[in-house]
C-alpha cells in the first residue's frame, strides 16, 4: 500500500503539488482560527428591523426594539458579532390589520458560519398592527378668570382651528377635539394675542409633538342701549341757519357702559344735521359723535329719518323768480 502511495504521489505534476501545499496550508490555518481557539458563549443585542411595512397600516404598540441572543463559537468571531450589525428582520408584506405574534426562532438571526445561537429573548415579538387614517380635530380654547367689569369676551379665533393627524385609527377614533392649555383672561379690557400650548394625550404627543397654536382674543365693553328724545336737528344752507319740521327726532344708540358711568350729558356726544340729497325739499337726517371715543359708539335708529325743509317766504319769492 505505501509503495502504491509512493508512486501516486511521485506521479503527481508540479501543478499539483501546488494546489496540495496550498490546501494543506488553508486547513491548517482555519483549524488554528476555529478549531484551534477557545469556544466562548457571549449575550449579545441584536436590533429588531420591520420591512416591506404596508403604506396603509401603522405599529400601533411600542415593542421591544431589540432582543437578547446567547451565542456560542470561537472566540474571535464570537467577539467580532457585535461590530456585525446584524439584525433580526421581521417582514410584514402580507401584513393585515390586528395583533400579530412573530416566533423568534434561531434560524432568523444571521451570525456567522461556526457560530451557533444558544437563545433568544424574548421568544417572540408582539406587533400590533392598525390601519393609517388621516382626522381633522377641532382646537378648542379652555379659559380661565374673567375680564375686567363692563367688558366681555365676544369671540376666540384660534389659528389654526383645526390640526390634520394622520394615525392609527383605533387611536384616533378616541378624540373628537383637541384643546389647548388654560388661557389666563383676567382683568383684560383689550383684545390681544397669545400663543398657547395644547393639551395633549401622550399619544397623540406621539403623532405630532408638543404643538402651541395663536389664540386671538377679542374683548369689547359692554353696550347699553340709550334713547335720546327731542334732539335738534341743526340744517345750515350757505351760513344760513335753516328751519325744518319737524324740528326735532328721536335717537336710538348703544353706548358703552363705562360712558355710561361717567354720566356724560347725552345730548353733547351727538350732532344731528340734515341734507337735501335730492333738492326736494327732504332732508335726510344724519346723527355724528361729537368727538372719537376709544369704544365705537353705535347709531342704532333716528325717528324720523326725514324733514321737511320750511322754506321762508322771501326764498320762495326769490325761488319763483
Amino acid at each position: 500500500m505505501s509503495i502504491f502511495n509512493y508512486k501516486h504521489w511521485m506521479q503527481l505534476s508540479p501543478k499539483d503539488w501546488v494546489l496540495r501545499i496550498i490546501s494543506l496550508g488553508l486547513a491548517i490555518v482555519l483549524w488554528y482560527f476555529v478549531g484551534g481557539e477557545d469556544i466562548v458563549n457571549k449575550n449579545v443585542l441584536v436590533r429588531v428591523e420591520v420591512i416591506n411595512l404596508p403604506r396603509d397600516l401603522v405599529i400601533s404598540n411600542q415593542f421591544k426594539k431589540e432582543i437578547e441572543v446567547s451565542v456560542s463559537g470561537p472566540r474571535s468571531l464570537v467577539l467580532d458579532i457585535e461590530n456585525l450589525a446584524i439584525s433580526r428582520q421581521i417582514d410584514l408584506a402580507k401584513a393585515t390589520p390586528g395583533t400579530m405574534v412573530i416566533d423568534n426562532n434561531n434560524d432568523d438571526i444571521p451570525v456567522p458560519r461556526g457560530v451557533n445561537v444558544l437563545r433568544i429573548q424574548p421568544k417572540s415579538v408582539i406587533l400590533s398592527l392598525d390601519k393609517l387614517i388621516q382626522k381633522q380635530l377641532e382646537v378648542n380654547p379652555v379659559t380661565i378668570g374673567n375680564v375686567a367689569p363692563d367688558y366681555v369676551l365676544k369671540e376666540i379665533r384660534m389659528e389654526p382651528d383645526s390640526i390634520s393627524i394622520t394615525g392609527p385609527e383605533t387611536v384616533l377614533s378616541q378624540f373628537e377635539v383637541l384643546r389647548t392649555k388654560e388661557i389666563d383672561i383676567g382683568g383684560l379690557s383689550a383684545s390681544t394675542q397669545k400663543q398657547i400650548p395644547l393639551e395633549l394625550d401622550p399619544v397623540i404627543v406621539d403623532l405630532i409633538g408638543a404643538t402651541t397654536v395663536t389664540a386671538d382674543l377679542v374683548i369689547q365693553v359692554k353696550t347699553v342701549k340709550k334713547k335720546i328724545p327731542n334732539f335738534p336737528v341743526e340744517v345750515i344752507i350757505d351760513g344760513v341757519k335753516q328751519r325744518v319740521t319737524p324740528a326735532k327726532v328721536s335717537i336710538t344708540v348703544a353706548l358703552p357702559k363705562t360712558l355710561i358711568r361717567k354720566k356724560v350729558d347725552l345730548n353733547s356726544l351727538f350732532k344731528v344735521t340734515a341734507t337735501d340729497e335730492e333738492n326736494d325739499g327732504q332732508m335726510q337726517v344724519k346723527v355724528t359723535p361729537t368727538k372719537k371715543f376709544s369704544n365705537p359708539i353705535q347709531i342704532l335708529k333716528i325717528d324720523p329719518q326725514v324733514v321737511t325743509l320750511i322754506a321762508e317766504p322771501g326764498q320762495q319769492n326769490t325761488d319763483k323768480k
